[in-house]
């Protein structure tokens, strides 16, 4: 797939994300945590070119994105999605059309090296995200000793966005595109197929940016929250309806300081994967 196709369907999931009513994270509806919905479509607007550079190493990729965000926004809004979607990006390029999309990310995490951790960790400690700590292996203040999918497999049992460079974006593939193609066939609005992914997350297990700035018993809570918010969403015919409902959860969240960011990043990998398939399948049929 060609470059700018691919930075089109970045911009277009990020875009797709803002728009949904996420509760306790930023979208159009409600800003929040001293971010608002303009820094993320501007960041995904600088990021995109980054993301999509032509037979860029994985590693590059991300810290060009994330400096380019830095640079621009001047603060973390989407180091998770970058790191998501920089392998994304990375197997469209190789892919042919859709069913070649998993196949190829699989083995481009296979293909990690030691340069690409090198150029995550600079990335990461360029973005500070919040609860960023020290670890006792592979710590991201110390030269990368091993490949990118090796130091992601340290974190993976207490970070979601580390557990997809090990298990090859399984969440993403068997948890987040199957709710979406459901919902999609559902709702005619696209923000009400991006809410029931991020709630499929949200509810599946808790969120990692939840349990780092919050610690496990918060980020428990979090998911048991969105566990009925979920089940409501199922049962409603016209969400538009109901919008009062997901906001006053949303409202709550972020009074208490909570943000499932995690979930959001998972979401946005989600929508972009999905942007990829559908253009690979127009690629295809040409």
């Amino acid at each position: 797939m060609h470059a700018d196709a691919i930075a089109a369907a970045f911009e277009a999931a990020c875009r797709d994300e803002i728009a949904a009513p996420k509760p306790g994270n930023v979208h159009v509806f409600a800003d929040g945590h001293r971010m608002k919905a303009a820094d993320f479509l501007h960041s995904a607007a600088v990021a995109a070119a980054p993301i999509a550079t032509p037979g860029a190493r994985i590693g590059v990729r991300i810290l060009g994105a994330v400096t380019a965000t830095a640079e621009a926004i001047g603060t973390n809004t989407n180091l998770g999605i970058v790191l998501l979607c920089a392998p994304l990006a990375a197997a469209a390029e190789q892919a042919e059309d859709p069913a070649e999309l998993r196949p190829a990310l699989a083995a481009c995490l296979r293909d990690l090296d030691r340069d690409d951790a090198e150029h995550a960790f600079a990335a990461i400690r360029r973005a500070r995200p919040a609860g960023l700590g020290q670890a006792p292996r592979h710590d991201v203040f110390a030269p990368a000793q091993v490949g990118l999918r090796e130091a992601m497999a340290e974190a993976a049992a207490r970070d979601a966005v580390a557990r997809q460079y090990v298990n090859d974006f399984a969440d993403i593939f068997d948890v987040g595109l199957p709710e979406l193609v459901a919902a999609r066939a559902r709702w005619r609005e696209p923000r009400w197929a991006t809410l029931a992914v991020y709630l499929a997350f949200l509810s599946a297990f808790p969120d990692s940016h939840v349990a780092r700035k919050h610690g496990s018993d918060i980020a428990e809570e979090t998911r048991r929250i969105a566990i009925p918010l979920r089940e409501r969403l199922h049962g409603w015919d016209d969400p538009a309806l109901h919008i009062d409902d997901v906001l006053a959860c949303d409202a709550s969240l972020k009074r208490r300081g909570i943000n499932p960011g995690t979930s959001a990043d998972l979401t946005v990998a989600t929508l972009f994967a999905r942007h990829l398939t559908e253009r690979l399948a127009d690629l295809a049929q040409q």
